[in-house]
């Protein structure tokens, strides 16, 4: 699985201009399923995400995680993001997970971070969804976890 967290201030995603959820200091993760990956890599993905550490403690240093902040999560499925970009103009999804794989894993994803992380947002698998956010720092990862 891939994803890119953003430390963001505020953000939010919508669907046919209805409002899916909401945040505000906190993390964004557009995540990706490729092929090989299984449930166990959802969840380490998400462990990861939970604890890595990219807020400020007070000395300024990227000390904190999420979890330590209580800050929000904001879920967006992102297949694109598993794309081959190293040849031509045109990216390639050879490596991306089926539409139902992808659907299913995404949805275990969400499940699972409701339950250890309350409170989590989503967006909407398959759905043309427009993202605002206010990048904070700003900071951005990629985050890649396999088999």
């Amino acid at each position: 699985m891939i994803s890119i967290i953003q430390r963001v201030s505020t953000a939010k995603v919508t669907v046919e201009s209805q409002v899916l959820g909401t945040i505000d200091s906190g993390i964004v993760a557009l995540v990706a399923v490729e092929k090989e990956d299984t449930e166990k890599i959802a969840n380490r993905l998400l462990e990861r995400i939970l604890n890595y550490r990219i807020f400020p403690d007070d000395d300024g240093r990227m000390n904190l995680s999420l979890r330590t902040i209580h800050g929000g999560l904001l879920l967006i499925p992102q297949f694109t993001l598993a794309a081959d970009t190293n040849t031509g103009n045109r990216p390639s999804f050879t490596s991306s997970a089926s539409p139902e794989k992808g659907r299913q894993l995404f949805a275990y994803l969400q499940e699972t971070a409701n339950k250890i992380y309350p409170g989590t947002q989503h967006g909407q698998f398959g759905a043309d969804m427009q993202v605002s956010l206010i990048n904070d720092g700003p900071v951005t990862f990629t985050l890649r976890v396999s088999v």
